[in-house]
């Protein structure tokens, strides 16, 4: 079934839920109230005489009558009361008719700020791949390399993009990848930004493991770690990554040299939009770690800060073992 198709299904739905709640508490509504204007006309009611006695089979003359002073309260009230009654189912049928239209909203508002912030890092690498090309043709120089490197990184946007779109329509990749190759595209992928930086990107022992996640993941992951340390790194410090195998998953580790985080930024590191200090470079949106812890749970796996300090971070990434 198709992402549509299944909206426009959940769609159908709510109104039918909603029409039912509608008619429902409508007819509830009515029933009481007739019901409670009938005991209150049969306990009100007097009996009067107004006729002669027939034989058998003639009617009496006797008539009940009731005072209409004392029933138009009862009816006024109760008008009032049905009136409150069905705004308020009106108000409920609203909420629910329009949760669907909500919850489509806020899919689409998220794969919007996740599909900006995902794309923008391998853009950015992109442009600075594209000036350091055109410093070379400037020069004379050969840039058969830097050409070929500016495909693979056309490559990895339509790889990422591929694997959002699969994401949000519930089909996501599945597959393995070798954690020190995604790694190494990942640094492969940032070596320009790093540069422009100033920062150096060193990849430190990697085991060569193949974990349950598909490849365009991991590489996602690894480029969100290694951007955000290099955002935190200051000028002439280093980034390191490293993997090494555990009894059941791949620990691949990203160490930066910048400041740390703070105490109170900790408890709230993986939350959406959260930001620590800036480091006056590119302004961060607070989505690129929870973006990896997002992946990382949904792929089965875990992200933490496994230390802290003045003198650097390092993040610690979880990721089952294939089988």
């Amino acid at each position: 079934m198709s992402t549509a198709q299944h909206d426009r299904r959940i769609v159908r739905r709510a109104a039918v839920r909603v029409g039912a709640l509608v008619a429902g508490a409508s007819a509830v509504a009515i029933a009481g109230g007739v019901g409670i204007l009938v005991a209150v006309l049969v306990s009100g009611a007097r009996q009067e005489g107004g006729g002669h006695r027939g034989g058998p089979g003639v009617p009496g003359g006797d008539r009940f009558v009731v005072d209409l002073d004392d029933v138009l309260p009862w009816v006024l009230g109760l008008g009032l009361a049905g009136v409150i009654v069905l705004g308020v189912v009106a108000w409920a049928a609203a909420r629910w008719s329009v949760a669907p239209l909500d919850d489509a909203l806020r899919r689409q508002r998220t794969f919007v700020s996740d599909a900006s912030h995902e794309l923008r890092t391998p853009l950015t690498a992109l442009t600075s791949r594209i000036q350091i090309v055109q410093r070379r043709l400037q020069r004379g120089e050969g840039a058969d390399e830097s050409v070929a490197q500016l495909r693979r990184d056309a490559q990895v946007l339509d790889d990422v993009l591929t694997d959002m779109l699969l994401t949000a329509e519930g089909a996501a990749q599945t597959g393995t990848a070798s954690i020190a190759e995604s790694a190494r595209a990942a640094v492969a992928g940032l070596d320009a930004l790093a540069d422009e930086a100033g920062v150096r990107l060193r990849v430190g022992d990697l085991d060569d493991a193949v974990v349950a996640v598909p490849a365009v993941t991991v590489v996602r992951m690894c480029t969100a770690l290694l951007d955000n340390a290099i955002g935190h790194t200051p000028t002439g410090a280093e980034v390191v990554i490293t993997a090494r195998r555990s009894e059941d998953a791949v620990v691949l580790r990203v160490s930066d040299e910048g400041r740390g985080i703070a105490d109170a930024d900790l408890p709230r590191i993986f939350e959406r939009f959260a930001r620590g200090a800036e480091s006056g470079r590119r302004r961060g949106f607070g989505l690129g770690l929870a973006l990896v812890r997002e992946a990382a749970v949904r792929v089965g796996g875990r992200i933490e800060v496994e230390r802290t300090s003045p003198a650097g971070t390092v993040f610690a990434l979880h990721l089952p073992l294939a089988r």
